[in-house]
């Protein structure tokens, strides 16, 4: 597997460099071949048609299958720089004296220029490359093939360009399949006789349902494995986007990763909601991520110090420094590793629990913020990368794919406002620390209309009440995404509590004195107890055997140093190994998240309950 990912990966980076030109990316983003027809969708045969085929290496021999799949790769990455290019071009075009602070006429020009769906994240990365360019060269880049190099392909094998004469997919059973693929016999085969058919048997995750159609998998080999990127498919039918009578808001917070509201759009047009806020809190994974990153760092600036020695030597580089920095580079890598499945893990994780209370309270829609036009400024390092995009992406990715298997639609509603407008009278609202703290924070809002709500919670409500009250206005990119670029906000109403029917129609119980008080028998307060004696009852012996050292000092009885028992007490002039209060993982054992750390709401059934299993957010 090993060597078909690498000569897949030769001849992908060789098509690649040798279209890595102005010309050549502007005729594939244009998506009209040689002959005037439109370019298909599958990225090789659109490499065929413009004659950008791939080739093998000179005494190799691989089928035309083989070559498809380097094309495919080769097609993927060139067609990610086109949107890169349509970035920098917009950029260069309207490059402003000062990159860092536009005007308002400079970013409407900007935004004018730039592609459709370009988050802040992406303009404010390519406009540190450019200014990085800038400060190198004195001079601004010409396009992105001079800002940047030819990007590399992938060491993978995406068996979907090929057919049946290089991949075969079979089911075993309802949990097993199994693959047969062509794979060569060397690094180098010299023949067809060097390629020889092999089966490997994959087992689904109990996410996959039985019924459905495998798709051919991607195999990405790494070190003494082989990932395998299965795809299946069923049938579905979009959810609607408009007509919804009840939905969930749910809000990017600073504190908490996602927090959340229900709301209902009655006959007047007016959204009601009960109060009730719904939060995923990852602050403690917050804290974990933030010590990996610094480690992280710390392990990248010791390696490249290190390769700068390593490189400024005049001999021979010395092995122990090789070695040295061989293992840096490997746990840099393993740091890396852990960050990305730690956010992967937070972001499905707070998908499935809000999908889950979508669920089960009966919502057909879910509304969060647009992250294109979310972006952390005006903070510290640290909080903006707290609160960077880089996990609600994966977030809203996954919301996105787990609602679409409830039936439920995913809308983005505008960011702008949601946070510092009242849900109740739209007037502006003050951010302070606490309600009995006035000093300034972003914890708790205040509004002159008397609101005084948790920031995050008061913004779920003002994304649920645009996205009730502009249902209209949704419109479907060609993605499939919804999105309502417009919105007028409308005041939200507080449901009124309505006694619940156990406590209006429980007996109240008579307690008016009609008879004289029983006798009562109360315990005693004072419990005696068999007193240690102060001195020992057996005297001391006046002569020392042979056997001791000395005398043994009359006294106290000496105290057990383990004591056995349930109900041991020792007391705090002896030492124990173990601690008196060791940690309980409260929040696993009532099932608040996956991760200790974690601390959710819990999910509410359709029949009222809740679920305090551990397992009620589990990644599915």
């Amino acid at each position: 597997m090993g060597w078909l990912a690498d000569l897949v990966r030769g001849m992908a980076d060789v098509v690649i460099g040798a279209h890595w030109s102005e010309a050549a990316l502007a005729v594939l983003a244009a998506g009209v071949g040689p002959d005037g027809r439109r370019l298909p969708a599958s990225g090789w045969m659109a490499v065929r048609r413009l004659g950008w085929g791939a080739v093998a290496p000179a005494g190799v021999v691989v089928s035309d299958r083989v070559r498809r799949i380097a094309e495919e790769e080769a097609a993927r990455a060139l067609r990610l720089a086109c949107h890169r290019r349509a970035v920098v071009a917009a950029l260069l075009a309207t490059w402003p004296a000062d990159p860092f602070a536009r005007t308002a006429e400079e970013w409407s020009a900007l935004r004018a220029a730039l592609p459709e769906g370009c988050d802040n994240a992406t303009i404010r990365n390519r406009t540190r490359q450019i200014s990085g360019y800038v400060k190198v060269c004195g001079r601004l880049p010409a396009d992105v093939c001079e800002l940047e190099g030819p990007p590399a392909a992938a060491r993978q094998v995406s068996l979907a360009a090929a057919d049946r004469q290089q991949v075969v997919v079979d089911w075993v059973d309802d949990t097993i399949i199994r693959v047969w693929s062509q794979l060569p016999v060397c690094a180098a085969p010299a023949s067809y006789r060097d390629w020889v058919w092999h089966a490997f048997d994959v087992a689904l995750p109990a996410t996959v349902p039985a019924g459905v159609t495998v798709c051919s998998p991607t195999l990405r080999p790494g070190v003494g494995r082989v990932r395998v990127d299965l795809s299946w498919r069923t049938p579905h039918t979009r959810p609607p986007v408009d007509g919804h009578t009840r939905g969930l808001g749910a809000d990017w917070g600073v504190k908490t990763l996602l927090t959340a509201t229900v709301a209902d759009l009655d006959r007047d047009g007016c959204v009601v909601v009960d109060g009730r806020p719904l939060r995923f809190d990852a602050t403690g994974v917050s804290a974990k991520l933030v010590r990996l990153r610094r480690h992280r760092e710390h392990l990248k600036t010791k390696a490249d110090h290190l390769a700068l020695l390593r490189d400024g030597r005049p001999t021979h580089p010395d092995p122990a420094l090789t070695g040295k920095l061989a293992r840096l580079e490997a746990e840099h890598a393993a740091v890396c590793a852990r960050i990305r499945h730690l956010n992967k893990a937070v972001a499905w994780s707070a998908a499935r629990w809000l999908v889950d209370h979508a669920t089960g309270h009966g919502a057909t829609v879910i509304y969060v913020e647009d992250l294109a036009t979310l972006e952390a400024g005006g903070r510290s390092r640290s909080l903006n990368r707290r609160i960077s995009g880089a996990v609600r992406g994966t977030v809203f990715t996954a919301i996105a794919h787990l609602a679409a298997k409830a039936d439920i639609a995913v809308v983005t509603v505008p960011a702008r406002g949601t946070s510092s407008g009242c849900p109740r009278c739209g007037g502006p609202v003050k951010h302070v620390t606490a309600p009995d703290r006035r000093a300034a924070g972003c914890r708790w809002a205040t509004c002159s209309c008397g609101l005084s709500l948790d920031r995050d919670h008061a913004a779920a409500q003002r994304i649920a009440a645009r996205g009730l009250t502009n249902q209209t206005k949704t419109r479907r990119d060609r993605n499939g995404n919804a999105a309502i670029r417009t919105a007028t906000d409308t005041p939200v109403r507080r449901r009124t509590r309505r006694p619940t029917p156990a406590a209006t129609s429980r007996p109240v119980r008579d307690r008016r004195k009609t008879a004289p008080t029983r006798k009562q028998t109360r315990p005693a307060t004072v419990k005696t107890s068999c007193l240690l004696p102060l001195r020992r009852q057996v005297p001391a012996p006046t002569v020392p055997s042979a056997r001791s050292a000395g005398k043994c000092p009359a006294g106290r009885t000496p105290q057990e140093t383990n004591p056995s028992g349930p109900g041991r007490q020792v007391p705090h002039t002896v030492p124990t190994t173990t601690p008196r209060n060791p940690h309980r993982v409260r929040g696993a054992l009532l099932g608040r998240g996956f991760h200790r750390h974690v601390y959710a709401t819990p999910i509410t059934h359709p029949g009222g309950g809740t679920d305090g299993m551990p397992g009620s957010l589990r990644i599915t």
